[in-house]
């Protein structure tokens, strides 16, 4: 698909680390990824429903190659393309409550579907940016083999079994190294995501039906069945609290015009659009063919979706439905509706009555990323041999097959890296950091912080783990790389620095446009 390249904006880092001569070839490029309020909240939506069931069935994200990488020193020193520079780390309001203080409160796991539409996940960090709204990570968790992004794209800082504690961050926009994304070349393995505000489902909220119909974010409908005698006793079938109804399930129930002398049923026959919108408005005295109810937009998955479209091709299904997608028209959502009009039957044995109870789904707008959990710094053409502290959330078994980790609470490896760049020809990679460290698959794109303050749990992050190496051959994993930071990257980060994002609900919890 065609990026958007889009200039270096003057401002925010130094000018000095950021010059680049008019003819350059721009170091970075721009995807979208979820900007619009409508296809972040489906996305927020689909990763938190039912308690996070999704967030729980993800599995790390594999690199697409079988052999664990060797690392061989390409004997470099880590040359630096110009002046090094360092931003400082921004600091949470509230300082994060942790059963081991190394924890940053700024780490966590992306989430997204691959190409397959395998629930995956990645590490990452919130880092500091002047909107406030940046995630860092490996630009192989956001771009799949460098030529398009990942769907449904989400960061979870904190995140434990399926619980988001300071809510799911959608990302917006991704910035990536030019050579990652042309020639899937691992030397620029790291991506800026700007990410909307935090969001959490608060609550839910029963509401007449008028206001349920304009209700613009997430909603659906509750049948409560209760008994005849309560139906008899005189409900206001059409008062505020919606229209009770009830259903006959005999398969060929006889109809009978509304002002049958004899016991009879009030239910609903579905019609397609068309015949609900032809249909008379609902007046309230129960004459059969006028309109009873639209029931929907619903959110359903992509499997029901692909069901209801052969059935509606088949004359099965009735109603409508619906599709948002991305804009690289790729498919994000799943909606149906269907369309109800009256009709009265003889009572029968097998009739059933309910009341409907009409439910908004009540979204919370958490807020900026930076103001929730703080970001840490950013740190550029430094020279090798630092001191880092990398974290990350690894799952991966060792090539061996033992499994030591299981990906469900952060890791970390301290200790400097090597003053020699290595090479791994499997990615491409011509220049990275190494560090030694068993962290294995799942702590991809996690964070090394240099000067990391343990008191304060912030540094400068100066690296990403890209690749893991088992360099001495006994099938464990000895050694994680990482893109060396240098002024392409700074460029990259520049520009991520200035995206800007919304929030996609408001302080009622409805969905912004």
């Amino acid at each position: 698909m065609k990026r958007l390249l889009i200039p270096l904006v003057a401002a925010g880092l130094s000018a000095a680390a950021l010059a680049a001569p008019a003819t350059a070839q721009p170091n970075w490029v721009q995807d979208d990824l979820l900007p619009k309020p409508a296809d972040a909240y489906s996305a927020a939506y689909f990763w938190l429903d039912s308690n996070g069931a999704a967030l729980r069935k993800a599995t790390q994200y594999n690199l697409d190659t079988k052999e664990v990488s060797k690392l061989v020193s390409s004997g470099g020193k880590g040359t630096p393309d110009g002046k090094p520079g360092m931003t400082g780390p921004t600091t949470a309001a509230k300082p994060a409550a942790s059963k081991n203080v190394n924890l940053p409160k700024t780490i966590g796991k992306v989430f997204f579907l691959d190409k397959a539409g395998r629930y995956r996940w990645c590490s990452a960090t919130s880092i500091q940016a002047r909107n406030r709204n940046l995630v860092a990570t490996a630009g192989h968790c956001v771009f799949e083999s460098g030529e398009d992004v990942f769907r449904k794209w989400i960061f979870v800082p904190g995140y434990y079994q399926g619980r988001a504690p300071w809510g799911v961050y959608v990302g917006a926009y991704a910035f990536t190294a030019y050579d990652l994304d042309t020639y899937d070349d691992y030397d620029g393995d790291y991506a800026f995501v700007a990410v909307h505000n935090g969001f959490a489902l608060a609550s839910e909220r029963e509401v007449v039906k008028s206001e349920f119909a304009a209700w613009a974010g997430d909603k659906w409908i509750k049948h409560e069945e209760i008994k005849k005698e309560e139906y008899d006793a005189g409900f206001d079938k059409y008062g505020p609290a919606g229209p009770y109804w009830s259903k006959d399930f005999d398969v060929t129930p006889e109809k009978v015009a509304h002002n049958y002398p004899g016991q009879k049923v009030l239910t609903r026959v579905e019609v397609t659009e068309a015949s609900y919108a032809k249909a008379p408005k609902d007046t309230g005295s129960d004459v059969n063919g006028e309109q009873y109810v639209e029931d929907g937009p619903t959110p359903i998955s992509q499997e029901e979706y692909k069901k209801l479209l052969a059935e509606k091709g088949d004359g099965k299904f009735l109603g409508k439905l619906a599709v948002t997608k991305d804009a690289n028209g790729v498919e994000t959502a799943w909606f149906k509706t269907s369309y109800y009009l009256k009709q009265w039957v003889k009572s029968g044995t097998t009739v059933r009555y309910f009341r409907d109870h009409y439910i908004l789904g009540i979204a919370k707008d958490l807020g900026r990323l930076g103001d929730v959990v703080g970001g840490q710094g950013f740190a550029w053409n430094q020279p090798l041999g630092q001191q880092v502290t990398a974290f990350g959330y690894p799952s991966a078994p060792h090539p061996d097959g033992d499994r030591a980790f299981t990906g469900v609470t952060p890791k970390w490896c301290s200790g400097k890296t090597g003053t020699k760049s290595v090479q791994v020809n499997t990615f491409k990679v011509e220049t990275h950091q190494v560090l030694k460290c068993s962290m294995t698959g799942g702590a991809d794109g996690g964070p090394w912080l240099m000067k990391y303050d343990n008191s304060k749990r912030t540094g400068y992050v100066n690296g990403v783990t890209s690749v893991f190496a088992d360099n001495d051959g006994n099938g464990r994993i000895d050694a994680i790389s990482s893109a060396i930071f240098d002024g392409e990257t700074a460029d990259v980060y520049n520009k991520a620095n200035y995206a800007a994002t919304k929030s996609i609900v408001g302080p009622k919890g409805e969905l912004l446009k």
